[in-house]
């Protein structure tokens, strides 16, 4: 999946193109959705960080259904169709112990994820979500290929120097 054309995509951000590229990011609690056009070949992906924008201040792609409906708008500015889009989730993992569930950040993403492209109509056709690891992600917007290995958690002891 090498590919010259290579966009790194940090948290709270989205990104398409009508060329072919590759986007790569890096995942924990946070979501990534993929868009690909059947027809066209295109695609582009957003990599939200928590399910829903709560109408205070910047309406950005740090939310779930900012995100999703942004990456869909950019990909019918492109010309795309919505029955030829299809969709890839990946994401949602619970990489911090947490106790109380309410704070299960991952587990909300995912649910926002899965109702939102249900409500709009958009096939997933693949997911990779939830678990305790996080996951590095690599999407060809050609091919609509999505290549993801897990990311280990890392324990670092620190000794204290006598």
């Amino acid at each position: 999946m090498d590919n010259p054309n290579s966009h790194f995509l940090y948290p709270a951000a989205l990104y398409a193109s009508k060329e072919p590229c590759q986007i790569n990011t890096i995942l924990g609690s946070c979501i990534a959705v993929c868009f690909w056009d059947v027809n066209l070949k295109i695609g582009g992906m957003c990599h939200y960080m928590l399910p829903y924008w709560n109408g205070e201040g910047l309406a950005s792609p740090k939310y779930g259904n900012i995100a999703i409906e942004k990456l869909l708008d950019k990909m019918y500015s492109f010309g795309s169709k919505k029955f030829n889009v299809i969709a890839k989730v990946f994401g949602g993992g619970e990489v911090i112990e947490i106790k109380n569930p309410q704070f299960h950040i991952g587990d909300r993403n995912i649910k926002l994820a899965n109702e939102m492209l249900d409500e709009l109509k958009i096939n997933v056709i693949s997911s990779s979500v939830g678990g305790k690891l996080g996951r590095k992600i690599i999407f060809n917007t050609e091919t609509g290929e999505v290549a993801q290995r897990y990311v280990q958690k890392q324990i670092t002891n620190f000794k204290k120097k006598k």
